[in-house]
């Protein structure tokens, strides 16, 4: 059973991340209003870490998701975000209209 607040939507997007000094770059995989995972990770910043993440998704402007990484995996890591807002709700929502199919 799925215990998530919110439902992810798989994308695929090149991300490159920063985490302080630390930069690295990934493919966003999948994302919800309150986190998003990032595989292909060239790096995997500790969890607990703060991790800006720069997307870049035509037709949508260029944005960045600030979060907390809170789980690796194999490949990457996820993250839950920092800060939740009614912008970064409309955003979830209106890249999962371009992109995806909720899971």
């Amino acid at each position: 059973m799925d215990h998530r607040r919110d439902p992810r939507f798989r994308a695929r997007f090149d991300c490159p991340y920063s985490a302080g000094r630390q930069e690295g770059d990934g493919t966003l995989v999948d994302l919800s209003k309150s986190g998003a995972h990032i595989e292909e990770a060239s790096t995997r910043p500790p969890i607990g870490t703060k991790v800006r993440l720069y997307v870049f998704v035509h037709p949508v402007q260029p944005f960045e998701l600030l979060g907390e990484v809170v789980r690796h995996t194999p490949g990457g890591f996820a993250i839950e975000y920092v800060v939740s807002s009614a912008e970064l709700c409309k955003l979830v929502e209106d890249l999962a209209a371009i992109v995806a199919v909720p899971r």
